[in-house]
């Protein structure tokens, strides 16, 4: 995970359209603080300082300390709600982190040793097609990324889950199915070199004859059509 962020915010004891309301004219954005076995805290945190940290691009991706009250509460953003028109953030749940348990989390993912693998040194392109990582994690033991080995991968392999060592404390939230994370494929010009290649082979009868002597070909049957019903 990323550097745990720090965030002030205060209780708020009414819920409700009508005091969120209130506490956005305010510069202040309701959220709640759940789960870890207790009752949801109901807080507010300043829209400010709340912008400035979703501004960092990793804000749904870090742990973030909640002060409140004199005291640190460890949470992991689960969503943020934004205002459909101006994209202000309108509401933010965290979920509590507590010692033993475990979280749903989605951690990017690196590939290391792409001048190991011969399918990219002969032009290959790595086309990604999971950038995260849907993982269930121990609550202390949140990896900041998942680093994947591509040394010796081919054009046409892929790579699969299973083929993943994932780190200690954390495993896949989807389980059903092995699936593909990405794939080495040809670049795009070997592609319309192969695709053009494969026109020529086909039936070349209609590409030999030029487009003004298929129009006057035509051109000729229905004339002599015409001759006929005359």
């Amino acid at each position: 995970m990323s550097d745990a962020l720090t965030l002030p915010a205060e209780t708020r004891e009414r819920a409700g359209k009508g005091a969120s309301r209130a506490l956005r004219r305010e510069g202040r954005v309701p959220a709640v603080i759940y789960g870890g076995k207790e009752e949801p805290t109901l807080i507010h945190v300043e829209e400010k300082e709340l912008v400035k940290q979703l501004g960092t691009g990793h804000f749904m991706n870090s742990i973030v300390e909640i002060e409140l009250g004199g005291k640190k509460v460890k949470t992991l953003p689960k969503d943020v709600s934004l205002h459909p028109v101006n994209d202000r953030p309108e509401h933010v749940d965290f979920f509590r982190m507590v010692k033993g348990g475990k979280i749903e989390v989605q951690v990017p993912v690196v590939f290391t040793n792409e001048e190991a693998s011969p399918g990219l040194k002969k032009g290959g392109v790595l086309n990604v097609v999971r950038h995260e990582l849907e993982l269930i994690c121990e609550n202390d033991k949140i990896p900041g990324e998942i680093e994947i080995d591509v040394t010796g991968k081919e054009v046409g392999d892929s790579i699969h889950i299973s083929e993943v060592t994932l780190p200690a404390g954390s495993e896949s939230a989807i389980t059903d199915r092995d699936f593909t994370i990405a794939t080495l494929v040809a670049p795009s010009a070997l592609k319309k070199s192969e695709g053009a290649e494969g026109e020529d082979e086909g039936d070349t009868d209609a590409q030999d004859v030029p487009a003004t002597e298929q129009g006057a070909d035509e051109d000729a049957e229905q004339e002599q059509e015409d001759k006929s019903e005359d």
